[in-house]
Order: C-alpha cells, then structure tokens, then sequence
C-alpha cells in the first residue's frame, strides 16, 4: 500500500467507539509525528486499550478516521489490513507469547507468516534482535522459563521482526517490579533511538511515561482531556489532572 508523502504516520479524528450504553471513546482526536512517542494516560476503563486496538485493526470503531501514513484504515478488508499491520509492531500487556515455542521460535513465528526469508536469513534477523534487548543467551527457552522482564524483551524483539515503523504499546511496564521496568524504558528509548519508530504508549505508570514520552495525553469520559509534556500537564489548573499526576 502506497503512503503519502508528509502524512503523520498515526492520525486518529473523532473516534468513537461503545459497547451496550457504555461509551468507551466519545470523539478521540490523535496525532502522531515521525519518531515521536506519544503517551496515553488515563484510569482504569477508559478506553486507552481499546484505541490501541482499533488503531492496529483488532477492533473496528462506529464511527471517526484513521490514518496510517496518509491512508485510511477503517473499513479495509482483512488482506488489506494485514498488509498494514506489518509496518506496525505491537507489544501487549502480558507478551503475548506462544507457550510452547522458544524464545527464538516466538520472534521468528511472523516472519515465518509474512516474510520470504530464507530460514537462516529469519534467523539472523531473529538473532540480532535477541541481541539488541538483551536476551540472546536465552533464545531455546520457552516463555515460562523465563521472568516477565525478559517476556517484555521477547515481546518487544518480536514486535520488531518485520521492521514496522510503527509500535503500539500496552502498558509495556505493568506488573514489574521498578528496577525492571526501568529497564524496560531504556529499551524503548534504545529502540526508538536506534530505528527512529513512531509510537503510542498506554501507561498508568507516570515515572515511565515521564522518562520515555515527547507527549502526553489524559483521557478521561472517553475523551482526550488534556495533550501536551509532562510540564503542560503539571502546570494545568484542572483539578483531575493535578489528581492524576499527584495520586500515590
């Protein structure tokens, strides 16, 4: 699929998106520049997940745009879809990784799907990525055998296999315990540095935020409150945002 030239490669306009009464985005309106990293922040069951997934093509929205590189996301077949949702790389909350493979085997599992590599083509792809978060010493264990620090390393590895130029993340920190997640930051910054990738973050975690967003933005009602640093939000009169950004 053909990008147009200039195009922000993320632009999300008047997104909307319920389920029964409950309505989990009202209007969301997003941006993202080249090699920015855009923040997402908000409580519990405000949408931040379910924007990730209709922006990766998982969930489809009632209604509003979406916009990959200048071209629209929103009602394109599953082949279309799939075509491009290779540029994008997607980290879930919990890795995400297949139980019975290895570590090397998960990594290379969607260029066994999508690429025309040789088998040792895809593993040296597979092995310089193990390399770049860390983990190479570990690549014939399987997932269980190895910490959730690491499964957030072989995650990231595998969203990376296909050399998008997009990355989503979902609450890449969650359930670790500070010094790993902290090291988890420095492996996004790492990669976003190294490969200059567009991405969208959703965190509750505002030290991680604070450390690896150019933006951020607070949801709240379904509806992006408030956009901007870290200092945009600190200096806001709001009485939620000062709520949110001094909570614990």
């Amino acid at each position: 699929m053909e990008t147009k030239k200039n195009a922000p490669p993320i632009q999300v306009k008047g997104l909307r998106k319920s389920f029964g009464q409950q309505k989990v985005l009202n209007g969301i309106d997003l941006e993202v520049a080249a090699g920015e990293t855009l923040s997402v922040l908000g409580q519990s069951g405000t949408g931040k997940s379910v924007l990730l997934k209709i922006i990766v093509g998982l969930q489809q929205p009632d209604s509003g745009s979406i916009r990959i590189h200048g071209r629209e996301v929103t009602g394109r077949s599953r082949e279309q879809l799939n075509e491009i949702r290779k540029k994008i790389g997607f980290l879930f909350q919990n890795s995400a990784l297949y139980d019975s493979l290895t570590v090397e085997q998960n990594v290379a599992f969607p260029l066994e799907r999508h690429s025309d590599m040789s088998e040792a083509e895809r593993k040296k792809r597979v092995r310089e990525l193990l390399s770049a978060v860390g983990i190479e010493e570990d690549l014939d264990k399987l997932p269980g055998q190895i910490s959730g620090g690491m499964q957030k390393r072989v995650g990231l590895a595998r969203a990376l296999v296909l050399s998008p130029d997009i990355l989503l993340f979902d609450e890449p920190t969650a359930g670790l315990d500070p010094i790993t997640a902290s090291e988890i930051d420095t492996l996004i910054l790492k990669t976003q540095k190294k490969w200059d990738i567009s991405s969208i973050v959703v965190t509750h975690d505002l030290p991680s935020a604070r450390a690896i967003s150019d933006r951020l933005a607070l949801m709240r009602d379904g509806q992006i409150m408030i956009e901007g640093s870290f200092k945009d939000l600190e200096e806001s009169k709001d009485e939620f945002v000062a709520q949110f950004l001094n909570r614990g």
